[in-house]
């Protein structure tokens, strides 16, 4: 990405860039369907055979290798299990169902394939969707769409390298977000919000969760952080919950097409009502929460062991968010997570108190304001909260008491008419100014920059009611020094202003010359 110009057509991650622009045609096909469905459920329609080609292309490949040597078998399941790769059954293979496309049993053929799928690989059971036989879904827009994805190479080696598969199922998360407006948005984070996130807390190694998890945005970009800094997949251990059963399947998915182990429960659930993962302490939480959420069941709650810091109002799930991922936290651990910015300084139903005492607690490690109309579901501006329980724990310096406070409000760049997106160089400011205020030398020393950046001290911000708002500490910006006196500037400007006269009273002289010539002349 970059400061430059940018196309306003949508895009997926690295894919363009790569010179390979399918994609649009891939959701122009797609999008065929939605004169016969919702976007909710041709969403399914398309995601599910953009899974099943990346599956049989990674088999295909690996079949032809196993064919190759003389003594092996290339109907061993054994030998697609051992190299990670799904056991696809002959009439689950692509082939079989691009020679069947234009035939009118096509629906009921996928349908079988993923049954087959799901009862050869069990982690994928009762994930798949599998309802292409169904009347409503016209056959012969299938059969084209079908068509269409056989022409691209989604599960190869090289295009796993590319995580071209990814990069689609990306841009259609993102594409079906913004066509099912706030019913879509749920299930996605842009991407540039979450990479911004694992950039600034860094999840090298360690237990990473997060309690509402969506399609698994936060972890795919994790594992990318990971691979791009030189770690191993296996270093993080994922959980996850998401109580949406269709968003949760999603998300399995999503991990399975790029071979990350997670997490996720043996179901959807809620994550207040019924927590999966009830013992654990994690290194690292990324979330973004629903925001402002009134129908969260808290008055079935009220005295549930999570809220330390006082009980959450019953209207608002913000501050139960904030409190259920502390309490998941580690000694050493660190969350960050998107909510609402009236979280920064609500004062309703008790939660000005909540976030006093979480201040004061000191586990509030740096607040950042986003610009707005980054996301898909949302026109509410947005910030990221980082909370961590030992700031004495930072890489190399004690930050005790205090709170980065970031105002990346002015950031960013219109992708369309109405969606921004923060730049990569915007994200390697933000978490190269975060990670030196941590003390990470690679980052730099750290400075205050007004309007930008702030390192308050908590009796700066009991000044402020413990208003959380990075606008309230950052101050303005400050005017560009250009290294000359100020007493010099005023005589220039003086002397500026004075011919500026000079030149009004000539443009008047001559304006009322021209309007007497007018009257005379007429």
């Amino acid at each position: 990405m970059g400061r430059g110009k940018k196309s306003a057509e949508p895009r997926s991650a690295g894919i363009l860039s790569a010179g390979l622009g399918f994609e649009e045609k891939l959701w122009a096909a797609a999008d065929k369907l939605r004169g016969h469905m919702d976007a909710g459920e041709y969403k399914h329609v398309a995601l599910g055979l953009i899974f099943l080609k990346y599956i049989s292309d990674a088999f295909a490949e690996q079949y032809e290798k196993i064919a190759a040597d003389p003594l092996a078998d290339p109907e061993d399941r054994d030998e697609y299990t051992a190299e990670n790769i799904f056991w696809v059954p002959a009439a689950a293979r692509w082939s079989h169902l691009q020679d069947n496309a234009k035939q009118p049993t096509i629906g009921k053929l996928i349908d079988d394939a993923l049954v087959e799928i799901e009862k050869e690989n069990p982690s994928l059971k009762g994930v798949l969707p599998k309802d292409y036989a169904r009347p409503a879904l016209d056959k012969q827009l299938l059969g084209e769409l079908i068509d269409l994805i056989g022409t691209i190479g989604l599960g190869d080696s090289a295009s796993r390298t590319k995580d071209i598969l990814g990069g689609v199922y990306e841009y259609f998360l993102g594409q079906f977000a913004s066509a099912e407006g706030k019913r879509g948005g749920q299930f996605y984070t842009p991407r540039c919000v979450v990479k911004l996130m694992t950039e600034m807390i860094q999840p090298y190694k360690g237990r990473i969760y997060d309690p509402c998890c969506g399609s698994g945005g936060m972890f795919v970009q994790s594992e990318k952080f990971l691979q791009a800094h030189g770690g191993r997949i296996g270093d993080l251990a994922i959980y996850g919950q998401e109580s949406n059963p269709t968003t949760w399947k999603l998300c399995k998915m999503n991990l399975a097409i790029r071979g990350i182990d997670g997490n996720l429960g043996s179901q959807n659930a809620d994550s207040f009502h019924n927590d999966l993962h009830k013992d654990l302490k994690a290194d690292f939480i990324l979330a973004n929460p629903p925001f402002n959420m009134s129908d969260w069941g808290g008055d079935r709650l009220l005295e549930d062991g999570r809220w330390k810091y006082n009980t959450p109002p019953v209207g608002n799930a913000n501050y139960a968010w904030v409190q259920h991922m502390i309490h998941h936290l580690a000694p050493n651990g660190i969350a960050a997570f998107v909510l609402a910015n009236g979280s920064m300084s609500s004062n309703q139903s008790g939660e000005g108190e909540i976030r006093k005492a979480i201040a004061e607690a000191d586990l509030v490690d740096c607040m950042v304001a986003l610009p707005g109309n980054l996301f898909y579901n949302t026109a509410i501006p947005a910030c990221l909260w980082f909370l961590t329980r030992n700031k004495k724990n930072s890489k190399f310096r004690d930050r005790s008491g205090e709170t980065l406070f970031i105002d990346a409000r002015k950031m960013g760049v219109l992708i369309d008419r109405v969606h921004r997106e923060l730049t990569e160089e915007d994200i390697a400011r933000i978490a190269q100014t975060y990670n030196a205020w941590r003390g990470d030398k690679g980052a730099g020393e750290y400075a205050d920059i007004p309007g930008f950046c702030k390192s308050a001290k908590l009796d700066e911000i009991a000044a402020h009611g413990y208003v959380l708002t990075p606008g309230r500490y950052v101050g303005a910006e400050q005017a560009e020094d250009d290294g000359e006196a100020i007493e010099e500037k005023m005589r220039l400007l003086a002397v500026k202003l004075e011919e500026q006269f000079k030149e009004s009273a000539l443009l008047e002289t001559i304006i009322r010359q021209n309007l007497q010539g007018l009257e005379y002349g007429g």
